[in-house]
């Protein structure tokens, strides 16, 4: 089968979504597939690489980091109608979501979409906030969800979300996968030593990590409240929270004003390939972001073996189970509770820890691949089976 993905970001660029369009693409090709990325370039010149092509683009200045396709020149666009894919499956809603409109027109192929971002937590990022409002914002999804052949969700919320904006196209839910031997693969006592020395730390602090993008809509900021609550009955505990992103000076500054610099650390951006690791430094991977699709950082965390302390949400539904592979809190006496039982009980965390790796053996990027290639096939038979029942008609009716 010949596939093309679309998605404004990709590599160099690392986020959810371009870890997902990976994972699949490595997926989709083993499964034998003749396999296309259409995205925007990173230095604003079209350029092939491999099996991903890349745009004309240019930065605007609606939302940080933003690209948008330039208009002209673009012959890749060309190339990929002569290679005339079987069908699309686009990842975002943008400018590649132009393209792969006109490509499913002149080839009259069917277009798959999956639905990565809950907008209305991101609006405020957009020309400010200032232009679209969670209503119109709904009915821009509504219309173009509409005309898709099948919508992806990777989880039961974003499924409701999009039932509530009334799409009628049909949604399937099939979480992103994830590698889970990389993130499984044991860390030795002298690695998480050594990498702890490097924020002042060490292998007898009891460390909770954040792992994640920076950002207000993650809500560290409330991490960072609840933990200082913990630290009144648990003094030695610290946390630590890996990454990089525009909120980071306003959490450092939180921090100071809180006096609690000694507890808390801050890495900053870390090296992709070298993330995996800092699960293994927590004794939990705590989170109070209520902005997540799916959220994959739970997902590594759990394939880590890490117990996962979080804000309840839907988005983890299955994911997180009290007391197995970790805790979920409404407020801030159910957070230092679960905190205090998972340092406390090592038991507890050891069992956890057991419970969650095998959990996430259902979130596996093999999984993930095949589920999707069957939504492609089963568009791909309905598709025919229409296109028959079209040409009998006409045969019967003229």
């Amino acid at each position: 089968m010949k596939i093309l993905i679309t998605t404004d970001t990709y590599y160099p660029m690392i986020n959810g979504v371009v870890i997902s369009v990976n994972n699949l693409y490595k997926q989709l090709k083993k499964l034998g597939n003749d396999v296309k990325i259409l995205t925007l370039s990173y230095d604003g010149k079209q350029h092939v690489e491999s099996d991903v092509y890349y745009l004309n683009s240019r930065f605007v200045r609606v939302y940080p980091q933003a690209k948008i396709i330039r208009p002209f020149g673009n012959k890749i666009i060309r190339d990929i109608v002569e290679w005339s894919p079987d069908i699309i499956h686009s990842q975002t809603e943008f400018s590649t979501m132009i393209v792969a409109k006109y490509i499913k027109r002149k080839l009259n192929i069917p277009q798959i979409h999956t639905y990565h971002t809950m907008y209305e937590d991101y609006l405020k990022y957009f020309l400010k906030g200032k232009v679209i409002r969670k209503s119109t914002m709904a009915k821009i999804i509504r219309l173009l969800c509409n005309t898709f052949d099948e919508v992806i969700a990777p989880t039961e919320k974003v499924k409701e979300a999009l039932r509530g904006y009334d799409i009628t196209t049909d949604i399937e839910i099939i979480p992103t996968g994830i590698d889970i031997g990389k993130f499984s693969k044991d860390l030795s006592e002298e690695e998480k030593e050594e990498l702890l020395s490097k924020y002042g730390l060490s292998l007898k602090d009891n460390v909770l990590v954040y792992v994640g993008r920076v950002a207000e809509e993650k809500n560290i900021e409330e991490v960072i409240g609840l933990f200082n609550c913990v630290l009144k009955s648990m003094p030695d505990a610290k946390l630590l929270i890996v990454g990089g992103g525009p909120y980071l000076i306003k959490l450092e500054n939180i921090v100071k004003e809180l006096k609690i610099e000694e507890s808390v650390k801050f890495t900053g951006m870390v090296d992709v390939d070298e993330v995996q690791k800092y699960y293994k430094l927590g004794l939990a991977f705590v989170t109070a972001s209520k902005s997540e699709s799916q959220g994959l950082t739970y997902l590594e965390a759990v394939a880590s073996g890490c117990p996962v302390v979080c804000k309840w949400d839907l988005c983890i539904k299955n994911l997180i189970i009290n007391g197995r592979t970790g805790y979920t809190y409404t407020n801030e006496s159910e957070f230092i509770e679960d905190i205090k039982m998972i340092i406390s009980n090592k038991e507890l965390r050891n069992n956890m820890s057991i419970c969650a790796r095998k959990t996430a053996e259902a979130y596996s990027t093999e999984n993930f691949g095949k589920r999707v290639f069957e939504v492609y096939s089963e568009v791909l038979d309905a598709r025919k089976d229409d296109d028959h029942s079209s040409h009998l008609l006409r045969t019967i009716f003229g």
